[in-house]
């Protein structure tokens, strides 16, 4: 199981990304698990782990969006 949790600047980055209407749902889903994740050590699943690393992968994503994603991956479970 992953050590890692949610930064307190990266929980705020997520909050203000699911009150923005400007992000889109890929955003706010994974604002939203990085959120859930936030000090109690669970590990992100598969299907955020991907929709994480597409973010990541995409040069038109904001900085917000990436840092979410960044975290997200950092705190999916290794095989």
């Amino acid at each position: 199981m992953s050590s890692k949790r949610t930064g307190s600047s990266v929980a705020t980055t997520a909050s203000k990304i699911l009150q923005d209407g400007r992000f889109g749902d890929t955003a706010k889903s994974l604002a939203a698990s990085v959120l859930s994740q936030s000090g109690n050590g669970k590990n992100t699943s598969d299907s955020i782990a991907s929709l994480a690393s597409q973010v990541l992968q995409n040069p038109q994503a904001s900085s917000a969006a990436q840092s979410v994603a960044a975290s997200a991956l950092a705190q999916a479970k290794g095989d």
